[in-house]
């Protein structure tokens, strides 16, 4: 297992230098460089840059060098001092923009993981154990529902039952009343009964996505030759189910972590301008509509690399629960 998880973190190391080179080419890509951009935008505010702030940015960005030396300078700055650069629209930090964003998407969206896993579990054992029971007819038409239904429009009808029933403004994570004040049972109390609506909004669709294929993974293992002579030894059938079947069905649970962590970072921006929730989401949208590139470089580089980490994670959880994963390398 050692020699395993030591090969997948070997390949691991090019390609996060892949991926930041690309990273670097995706922010050079429109034309002019930062200085440029800046210029025009003090310019049309009718600003000027003085001379000193040119000469302080050029030695930041070393824009008077080669592609190359620009490149290095831009992935040092991150690793040694976790520098992404500035933004261009906000005209601050993207470390500080991306501090004040991320501590909820990251929130939000291990709560929507954890809702995901453990709705979906279940449910997709018992319509696999229950095949073609009212039970399963039943999940089955939601889990539809859900994959249909964008995640908009879900938030939509939330905050109209939400308004009419309850006289609760579902949108943000607090009230009004409750924005500034200081911390309270009843400030935390408003937190959660804000914080469900986006969890279950976007848990809908993973959640569908999770009971089908867990659904016909364990259908298809139950079929299989090793669980009809088990049940012939006279296995209890729960304990049989649970030890094999159920094990290797999981797989998919563990195999898509690297489609999930990118979820920390790349929240559904869509849904989050909705609910009025200040995630990461509406700022990557912002910044690739104002081409704010140092901004959108960085949520970019964030995302790829939680990404190939994720990537790792799942290898190394299949290893762990299937051991063919880890033989057949």
């Amino acid at each position: 297992m050692l020699r395993y998880i030591g090969r997948r973190i070997l390949i691991l190391i090019p390609t996060l230098a892949a991926i930041s080179v690309i990273t670097f080419v995706v922010i050079q890509l429109p034309p002019g460089d930062y200085l440029t951009t800046l210029t025009a935008q003090r310019a049309a505010q009718g600003d000027s840059m003085p001379t000193g702030e040119l000469a302080r940015l050029t030695e930041r960005y070393a824009l008077d060098e080669p592609v190359i030396v620009q490149y290095w300078q831009w992935i040092s700055n991150i690793l040694l001092h976790g520098d992404f650069g500035e933004s261009f629209d906000y005209a601050r930090p993207v470390s500080a923009l991306l501090a004040e964003r991320l501590p909820l998407t990251i929130a939000l969206s291990v709560s929507t993981l954890i809702f995901i896993w453990v709705v979906s579990f279940p449910i997709g054992v018992y319509s696999a154990i229950r095949q073609y029971s009212l039970g399963d007819y039943g999940f089955t038409f939601l889990g539809y529902l859900g994959l249909a239904v964008p995640n908009f429009l879900i938030a939509l009808l939330l905050m109209w039952i939400g308004l009419q029933f309850f006289d609760l403004n579902a949108g943000g994570i607090l009230s009004p009343e409750y924005r500034d004040a200081p911390w309270s049972p009843a400030k935390v109390g408003d937190l959660l009964a804000h914080l469900w609506v986006p969890i279950v909004i976007w848990g809908t669709a993973g959640t569908a996505g999770n009971i089908r294929v867990l659904r016909a993974n364990l259908l298809d293992e139950l079929r299989k030759p090793y669980v009809v002579a088990a049940r012939a030894r006279g296995m209890p059938e729960r304990t049989m189910t649970i030890t094999y079947p159920v094990r290797v069905a999981m797989n998919p649970f563990f195999s898509t972590i690297g489609w999930i962590l990118p979820g920390l970072i790349a929240a559904d921006a869509i849904t989050s301008k909705v609910l009025n929730l200040q995630t990461t989401g509406p700022l990557m949208l912002r910044a690739l509509l104002a081409q704010d590139m140092y901004l959108a470089g960085a949520i970019l580089l964030i995302s790829a690399v939680l990404v190939v980490i994720g990537t790792l994670v799942s290898d190394i959880a299949l290893g762990w629960l299937d051991p063919r994963v880890r033989l057949r390398y």
